[in-house]
């Protein structure tokens, strides 16, 4: 029984550390397109991406909406990606590699 619980235990302070790690990643990123440097902030999703398969850690949903799907860029809109507004939803199309991402938005007649 110790063992399973110490083996436990050392998974979730892995975890842990991987998703403060993923964290701190998307942080640069911000900080590295925000002055330019667009393939280092590429680099850094492609290793919190990574890091996130490896442990098994999900990538928070405020982070998930930063990157493309298709391309794994980070993305900025305007300058390279494109967003609209259709039919509900929100349209994210990424001017690297010309992939489309669909997110509803949030319905605020829903108590009426």
């Amino acid at each position: 029984m110790t063992r399973k619980k110490s083996i436990k235990k050392k998974k979730d302070a892995y975890r842990d550390i991987a998703s403060r790690r993923i964290i701190r990643l998307f942080q640069l990123a911000y900080g590295a397109a925000k002055n330019g440097e667009m393939n280092l902030a590429d680099r850094y999703v492609n290793l919190a991406r990574r890091i996130s398969m490896r442990y098994l850690v999900k990538i928070p949903r405020e982070y998930k909406l930063l990157f493309c799907k298709h391309c794994y860029r980070y993305i900025i809109p305007g300058v390279n990606a494109r967003i609209r507004i259709n039919k509900g939803r929100r349209t994210v199309t990424c001017i690297g590699c010309n992939g489309i991402m669909r997110m509803p938005l949030k319905n605020k007649m829903t108590n009426m």
